[in-house]
C-alpha cells in the first residue's frame, strides 16, 4: 500500500525499511540481494535488521494509537538505539548536526540519527504504521490533525469502513 509521498528527511529511511515486508504476502526485501543493498546491508545483518525493522512497526503503531494484536511486546527500540551511539558535529560556520558516532554508519545508527533529528523537529509521532492488520505499512501522517489511520483511504481505508457498513447492515 504504497503512498506518493514519502516521510520527509531521515524518516524515509525509517518508513522504507519498516516496508520492507509486504505483511499481506509475506514478501520481505530484504531476502533479495536488491533490498539488503538499499540499506547498505550485507546477509549476516539481515537477522538484526528484521528486529529492528519489527521493533520499528511497533513504534509507528503505537503513533498511530495502536497495539499489537496479540498483546505481544515487540522488541524494545529504546534497547536497540543504544547500541547506536550519537555524536553532535559543528561546521565551520557553526551549524551543528547529530551523526553516528561511527563511521561508516551502520542502519542502526542511521536510525537513530534519523529518530533524534525528527523527534527534535517534532516529525517522528507522524510516521505511523497502516491499521489494517494486514497490511500495518509504515506512512507518513500528512493531514492537518494528524489522525490519518490507513496507508490509503482508497485501499485500506475503504476497506475498513465497507466491513463496518456491512456489520451494521447485517
Amino acid at each position: 500500500m504504497n503512498e506518493k509521498d514519502s516521510a520527509p528527511g531521515g524518516l524515509a529511511l525509517i518508513e522504507a525499511l519498516v516496508n520492507t515486508l509486504d505483511i499481506e504476502t509475506g514478501a520481505d526485501a530484504l531476502d533479495t540481494a536488491d533490498g539488503r543493498a538499499a540499506f547498505f546491508l550485507t546477509e549476516p545483518d539481515v537477522p538484526d535488521a528484521r528486529v529492528l525493522r519489527e521493533a520499528l512497526r511497533t513504534a509507528c503503531l503505537a503513533h498511530a494509537g495502536h497495539r499489537p494484536p496479540d498483546g505481544s511486546a515487540a522488541p524494545p527500540l529504546d534497547r536497540l538505539l543504544a547500541e547506536a551511539p550519537l555524536r553532535v558535529t559543528v561546521d565551520a560556520a557553526g551549524a551543528a548536526s547529530l551523526r553516528p558516532a561511527a563511521e561508516p554508519a551502520g542502519l542502526t545508527a542511521r536510525v537513530a540519527a534519523a529518530i533524534a533529528i525528527s523527534a527534535a523537529d517534532g516529525t517522528w509521532a507522524r510516521l505511523k504504521a497502516c491499521e489494517a492488520e494486514d497490511c500495518q505499512w509504515a506512512y507518513y501522517d500528512r493531514s492537518p490533525a494528524g489522525r490519518r489511520r490507513w496507508c490509503s483511504m482508497s485501499v485500506c481505508g475503504a476497506r475498513a469502513k465497507m466491513r463496518t457498513y456491512r456489520a451494521k447492515r447485517g
